[in-house]
């Protein structure tokens, strides 16, 4: 683990800074205020931060023996707070000369430079040993930070009831400061029954005035705050506001066009996460909750992560304004924006808020994450198997996402309900992104990006990716990985149960959604196995810190290994390697049992972060005889999590796959391509004869893809084959996975006359364009590379900027 951190790393190459000091002070709740300006690119306002101080006591020995401490940050918020001593001429609250700091919100500007926190040195949440001031540091990159000011919170009506104190008057103004700090506190920690009155307390807490500066310095990679006098984080101001705006090129936010050539914003799923949208401390411990208000032109659709359903209130001609809030903490990072002239798509007749089948209650378990109202006790939501869920489209795609993804959704919801149980979100909504937009989708607390891509073809990968994206409301949100490095526990997770929610919505018999699994697990054996022959070691290792995973320094403040690199984002290896490890442990149990088990987990570990081990431990567990059988918590490192390359048991397990039916007839029919592609050479007369005589059976989807993946390995194929499979199967009306491969087998032969296909592609589905770009290159055809370089030139600027650098990089 690295402590000490570079402040100016290269954002293109190195591993991803996590600067915010977690371990002294904690943000409990935040409130935006902002307002999106599409002419300047930039979004304005303030955040106002609800802090606690944490105690002393997280600390661990570092178990190789270095002398400085390390800490393992625990699997939820600390709810404790420091109590100041009844001795008020604690020297740590002073300044200089003796008086209470606290007295005086009036602040001059910095005059000595601040220092970030030198974990080396010292392991306490205190500067005063060496007599400096403690620095507050937030995760922050391209923001203009404008102010930063204390807030008295002692004015706002109401507060100080909940010390008991119907006022303050009498107080003298140390006990005051005090009190404040307390009422904080316990503001921050009213019960969950009680989270309206507390939602309205931040409100009117972040509205107060300022009443004071409080100097601050910035970094490539943070924002660092300090109040001259005060050496010790309990002693620092807990409620802080900060005026800032964005930039037009800040890297969590995309400003672009959508289908229609309308304007539009939205959280794109940048690496860096939300540090260019708003000042925050974006390591997973900093769970916390929130309040926005979005100012936006009239006329536009604001979408945010919140659990209700905002309506626009016009707050002066031309400019309305969107409130939404949650009541469940959640890292900084799943907070997600979406501001544009979209509309929403309905069907007259389907069954948008309410489930037609509903489930009888089971018995819950006592939830074990910190307390907030909780649908798993909510006896209602435990039978809720379809949440309310809305669709909004660009005008363009609206009759498409009408007839292909509206029927899907509530298919899909009483799937995974049927699976695991309570939904932990009370709502969902659906927005189909612009094409620019880098992945197939992207789930966040309450909403969902999709790509236009899953709207072509039929519905099979429409319901996959769906599947997929739902998934990640139990693995990815409510249940969240402590260490990012360990991508695999939410990317794993959700690609093994997107195939078992999706056999469940289409309500396949047994066998045949056990043969669909086994197709499936074949063409991911193969996409995985091509991925680690064509990667560096050190990214196919699903557990990089390996035994210092959930390590951090004794601030808080960690690195997420890799986090940076550009070819990650590429990458499947996560999302394959942890779903065949899920795969192999199934294959020890039994399907059944092992979703029995998944349900309970959910139960246990839902609003916690875990790490691998948390998840292995409980397994081996409940199934001890599979430590019988000689798989221990090691072996599973050894061979799935530490090392790089194929698992060893995953090498004795997929030659099954070959024998599965559905291959089998794949086989034969690739057997038949090949036999036809011979013929076909041999002149007009017995081309023609061939496509008479021979009859090629309907496949599925998936079985189409290893079709075309099969037939890919073959050094020739004729023009005549290549028109007879695309006219065979309709293949340019096929979902995007198919016409993927179609296009690799038109570039791979000079297919010149299918050339407009991969044109569109590469235009139209830029989620999975990447690859193609590097094929058209890499064949030194000038035909190609100049069709190549002119997709470019006609979508760079609504690229995803990470996509843009890589193909720029193959083509220029």
């Amino acid at each position: 683990m690295q402590n000490d951190m570079d402040p100016n790393l290269d954002p293109s190459k190195d591993d991803l800074p996590l600067r915010a000091n977690t371990n002294h002070m904690l943000v409990r709740h935040y409130v935006l205020d902002l307002a999106v300006h599409f002419q300047r690119k930039v979004i304005s306002g303030n955040i106002v931060l609800f802090f606690e101080s944490r105690k002393d006591g997280h600390k661990f020995c570092n178990p190789v023996g270095n002398e400085s401490c390390v800490q393992r940050v625990s699997c939820f918020p600390v709810t404790s707070i420091y109590s100041p001593p009844s001795d008020t001429n604690n020297a740590g609250a002073l300044g200089s000369d003796g008086k209470d700091t606290d007295k005086n919100c009036n602040h001059g500007n910095m005059e000595t430079p601040s220092r970030i926190f030198n974990s080396k040195k010292d392991c306490g949440d205190t500067a005063e040993s060496r007599n400096e001031d403690f620095v507050l540091v937030l995760d922050c990159c391209d923001l203009s930070v404008l102010k930063v000011e204390e807030v008295d919170a002692a004015v706002v009506p109401g507060i100080w009831e909940l010390d008991g104190q119907c006022t303050e008057d009498g107080l003298s103004k140390e006990l005051s400061n005090r009190q404040q700090r307390q009422t904080l506190h316990r503001l921050e920690n009213l019960p969950s029954r009680s989270w309206q009155e507390q939602h309205d307390l931040f409100l009117q807490c972040s509205r107060v005035p300022g009443c004071g500066e409080l100097p601050f310095e910035m970094d490539s990679w943070s924002l660092q705050i300090r109040k001259p006098g005060i050496k010790m984080a309990r002693y620092f101001p807990h409620l802080v506001r900060i005026w800032y705006e964005t930039k037009p090129d800040g890297a969590s936010v995309r400003w672009t066009k959508d289908q229609s050539n309308r304007a539009c914003v939205y959280t794109m799923g940048s690496p860096i996460n939300n540090r260019a949208l708003f000042p925050c401390q974006e390591p997973p411990v900093a769970m916390s909750t929130w309040q926005a208000t979005i100012q936006a032109p009239e006329g536009c659709m604001v979408l945010l992560s919140g659990e209700n359903t905002a309506e626009p209130v016009q707050i002066k001609e031309g400019v309305s304004s969107w409130f939404y809030y949650v009541t469940m903490p959640m890292p900084a990072s799943t907070f997600t924006i979406a501001v544009g002239h979209w509309i929403e798509a309905k069907l007259e007749d389907s069954l948008l808020t309410s489930s037609a089948e509903e489930t009888c209650s089971s018995s819950q378990l006592p939830c074990s994450h910190m307390d907030y109202p909780c649908r798993f006790q909510d006896p209602a939501a435990q039978v809720q198997a379809v949440i309310p869920h809305r669709v909004f489209t660009p005008h363009c795609l609206k009759e498409k996402s009408q007839e292909i993804l509206l029927p899907l959704l509530p298919r899909c919801l009483t799937a995974a309900h049927s699976v695991l149980g309570t939904h932990p979100f009370p709502r969902l909504d659906v927005l189909l992104v612009p094409a620019g937009f880098s992945s197939l989708g992207m789930a966040s607390p309450h909403i969902m990006f999709l790509s236009q891509s899953v709207l072509a073809g039929k519905t099979h990968l429409c319901g996959a990716r769906l599947c997929h994206e739902i998934a990640h409301a139990w693995f990815g949100l409510a249940i969240g990985a402590q260490d990012w490095t360990e991508e695999w526990i939410s990317e794993g997770f959700a690609t093994f149960f997107e195939d078992v929610f999706w056999t469940n919505a289409q309500k396949l018999p047994q066998k045949e959604a056990a043969e669909q699994y086994e197709l499936k697990a074949l063409l991911r054996w193969r996409r995985l196995r091509e991925e680690l022959q064509n990667s560096e070691e050190e990214l196919q290792v699903l557990r990089p810190n390996r035994e210092q995973t959930g390590e951090v320094s004794p601030s808080g403040a960690s690195l997420v290994k890799h986090g940076l690199n550009p070819c990650k984002i590429f990458m499947q290896v996560h999302y394959l390697k942890g779903y065949f490890l899920l795969r192999f442990l199934a294959s020890k149990i039994g399907e059944e049992r092992y979703l029995k088990f998944f349900r309970l987990f959910v139960q246990k570990t839902h609003g916690r972060l875990i790490l691998s081990q948390d998840f292995l431990q409980m397994l081996l567990e409940k199934f001890p005889e599979i430590k019988r059988q000689g798989l221990a918590l090691d072996m599973i490192y050894e061979d799935w999590l530490d090392s790089a390359g194929i698992p060893k048991p995953l090498l004795e397990e997929s030659d099954a796959w070959l024998e599965n039916q559905l291959v089998e007839e794949v086989k034969r029919e690739v057997a038949k391509w090949i036999h036809f592609n011979q013929r076909n050479r041999k002149g007009t007369k017995r081309k023609r004869r061939a496509e008479e005589r021979v009859i090629f059976k309907e496949v599925l989807p998936d079985q189409l893809v290893l079709l075309l993946e099969l037939l890919l390995e073959e050094e020739s194929l004729s023009v005549g084959t290549l028109r007879w499979l695309e006219r065979r199967y309709s293949l340019c009306e096929q979902d995007a996975e198919v016409r993927h491969r179609w296009c690799e087998l038109v570039v791979k032969h000079k297919h010149t006359a299918a050339y407009k296909d991969v044109e569109q592609f590469l235009k139209k589905d830029q989620a999975m364009g990447v690859y193609l770009y590097g094929e058209l290159m890499v064949h030194e055809d000038a035909r190609q590379q100049g069709l190549a370089k002119s997709c470019f030139r006609a979508v760079h600027e609504e690229m995803d900027p990470t996509s843009k650098k890589v193909v720029e990089e193959m083509i220029l």
